[in-house]
């Protein structure tokens, strides 16, 4: 029997576990880790009073916060859970919306209209773990001062001050940079400007990307991770032509297994959807009048689009704020397990946040939203309180696809952990799957397709995750 078999065998016929299968989770008092090594010296922080002055344009200056998306959302209501945002937080955003989830801009907010699609109010933070919807009403209320599309171009660390677009200048005591990422984008000189050529990062990009596909015949996906997976199954929606291009081998491959992304591929093609892989792109081509046509691709032919949506990653949007220190390696705002950067009183949380992932002993950033709430979370709760210990993060990612009114089958696959190791695969994906990651007899990794919403408590604690797996059947007999 070969030591996946093996492992595998311990988790469906031993509670509690038995035979080495050591499960792994951030909270086993069986993990050893050691604190990553920074070159970066993390100094206690010092608040300051800020005694007002007529010079600055804010209000609220103890506390500000730099950024409109998630983060800055579930980081103003833990400082209203902590009685501290009324008369002292600002928050300083370029959207011209109060912050709201963003991963519903490439999933429900993309349906067409007689599909009862995602808009604001609906979406607004922190309503995708269950939260209040925070409306722009509601920051009032709260006594937040909220100052919109006037992004953040300069600042001084000395004087604690913020230079915002319109030229006016904030004062801030602590501050909490939660910027979040852009669009990576393909050079002008390859077309990647022409008009229906869309990236999406905020609501202005998706409404924009809306209008196209009212009006589209052959939609092109390029990217195969699981913005251009969304993206794609959103298309499918509105019944058009829609191409996958990407230059891997398979669909999600920094994620996907080879045989889980065949089974996805599958499902994308009954859908009617059509894959270019392997290929690399030489340039967008536009039409008689200015429009995207066509995208030649690196072997010279070409393939028709009349909207291209690009979903090729993201960057993290770390200016103006370089002067605080970056990490070279992953890139983002350097910062240390309570969310300090090297400057006294600044933080990063968030996406654009390199921050010690404990568990894995190593620097990380990660793109998700449920660490951009964790993150926020922690960091707020840590600069008002007496909380010391560090964010010990279990990476977490989710998809959601083919959901809209009418589809034959909606699609919600969960991944929890790190894919390093040998893999197996349990279920047929009619509809459920599984998938997991073991390391030196560790499960470091699962995906679940089509779990319930208490899978995922089940696989941050592995033993429950057992009993799921055997009472539905997922388990085979070894």
């Amino acid at each position: 029997m070969s030591p996946v078999r093996k492992a595998m065998s311990s988790l469906s016929n031993s509670l509690p576990l038995k035979h080495g299968l050591a499960l792994w989770c951030p909270h086993s008092s069986s993990l050893t880790r050691r604190n990553p090594s920074s070159s970066i010296q993390f100094r206690s922080v010092h608040r300051n009073f800020v005694v007002a002055s007529s010079s600055f344009s804010n209000d609220n200056r103890e506390f500000v916060i730099v950024g409109g998306g998630n983060a800055a959302g579930y980081a103003a209501r833990t400082f209203v859970e902590h009685g501290m945002a009324d008369g002292r937080l600002c928050i300083v955003s370029k959207e011209a919306h109060a912050p709201y989830e963003r991963p519903a801009l490439t999933k429900g907010y993309l349906f067409p209209l007689d599909k009862k699609p995602a808009r604001l109010p609906g979406f607004h933070t922190c309503v995708g773990s269950g939260g209040e919807r925070q409306t722009p009403e509601w920051y009032k209320e709260k006594g937040i001062e909220m100052i919109y599309e006037d992004p953040v171009t300069s600042i001084d660390t000395e004087k604690q001050t913020l230079t915002i677009n319109s030229g006016k200048l904030l004062k801030y005591g602590s501050l909490i940079i939660a910027t979040g990422c852009t669009a990576s984008r393909f050079p002008d000189k390859i077309g990647g400007n022409l008009p229906g050529v869309h990236y999406i990062r905020d609501v202005a990009d998706a409404d924009s990307l809306i209008s196209s596909l009212s009006k589209a015949q052959k939609v092109v996906v390029v990217g195969g991770g699981y913005i251009g997976m969304e993206v794609a199954a959103a298309a499918v929606g509105w019944k058009l032509d829609t191409t996958i291009i990407f230059p891997e081998n398979h669909l999600l491959q920094r994620l996907f297994t080879p045989s889980l992304s065949q089974r996805y591929e599958e499902l994308y093609k009954e859908n009617g959807v059509k894959f270019l892989k392997g290929v690399s792109i030489k340039n967008l081509e536009a039409g008689s009048d200015g429009r995207v046509a066509s995208i030649k691709l690196g072997d010279g032919s070409t393939i028709g689009a009349d909207t291209v949506i690009i979903g090729i990653g993201a960057k993290p949007a770390v200016s103006p704020f370089e002067v605080v220190g970056l990490n070279s390696s992953v890139g983002g705002i350097q910062v240390d397990g309570l969310f300090r950067t090297s400057i006294p009183g600044i933080f990063a949380v968030g996406d654009v946040a390199a921050f010690p992932l404990k568990i894995y002993d190593r620097i990380a950033r990660v793109e998700h939203v449920d660490h951009a709430r964790r993150s926020a979370q922690h960091c707020v709760k840590a600069l008002l309180s007496a909380q010391t210990h560090t964010y010990d993060y279990l990476p977490y990612f989710y998809s959601r696809v083919f959901e809209y009114e009418g589809s034959p089958r909606k699609v919600w696959w969960q991944f929890f952990g790190d894919n390093v190791g040998e893999t197996v695969e349990i279920g047929n994906f009619d509809p459920k799957i599984a998938t997991f990651w073991i390391d030196s007899g560790k499960l470091k990794g699962v995906l679940l397709e089509s779990g319930s919403a208490e899978v995922v408590s089940f696989t941050r604690f592995p033993c429950q995750l057992a009993i799921w797996l055997h009472s539905c059947n997922c388990l085979p007999s070894m």
